[in-house]
């Protein structure tokens, strides 16, 4: 995995154009402190991977049970590689399969001071959640395995109204966490 600035042509700007995905955070419920880059992690960091998919240009979202909105990806098995995890969360939670190869945008460094780690094999208290864009298609229904979101909607979406449902409270990254996917998917695609 390589840095975005490099595989993009040297995107040094990205901070000054999406502030809030870059500021710090903190993400209570896992009690993280968490900063996104696109200097990717290694691989023994990345404990969750998630995906802006795209179908036939529009974003792919998925609604649980809680009618929350959220993008579809999830926590890494033990022993399982970043590529494994991607195809089998997007069964998982769209009913989806990648069309090509994923594009990573950056991570969230991600430290922890609770005393013991979420799954026993991960990384702690540091670990990293990996975000990318593919091109995929959604050509089944999720599986809803027991353990995981209970996905009740599947929607393809424009962009603005993926930024819209997935903005919640103060969580305005997530509107420009769109905005650079679709922004490197346009790039890739013109250049």
């Amino acid at each position: 995995m390589t840095d975005i600035t490099e595989r993009a042509g040297g995107l040094t700007d990205l901070p000054a154009r999406f502030p809030q995905l870059h500021a710090p955070q903190y993400w209570a419920w896992g009690r993280y402190d968490a900063q996104f880059s696109t200097a990717l992690p290694p691989d023994d960091l990345v404990t969750n991977i998630h995906l802006v998919g795209f179908a036939a240009g529009r974003i792919v979202l998925c609604r649980d049970d809680r009618d929350h909105w959220f993008l579809p990806g999830g926590t890494r098995e033990s022993g399982e590689s970043v590529e494994s995890c991607l195809v089998r969360e997007l069964q998982e939670e769209a009913g989806a399969r990648l069309l090509g190869e994923p594009v990573w945008l950056g991570a969230h460094r991600c430290v922890t001071d609770l005393a013991e780690p979420y799954r026993p094999w991960q990384p702690h208290p540091e670990k990293a959640w990996l975000w990318g864009w593919a091109d995929v298609a959604v050509d089944s229904t999720p599986t809803n395995p027991d353990d995981g979101e209970q996905v009740v909607e599947v929607r393809a979406v424009e962009p603005a109204e993926a930024q819209r449902l997935l903005v919640r409270g103060h969580e305005v990254w997530w509107a420009e966490l769109i905005g650079l996917a679709v922004e490197l998917r346009t790039r890739a695609a013109t250049g």
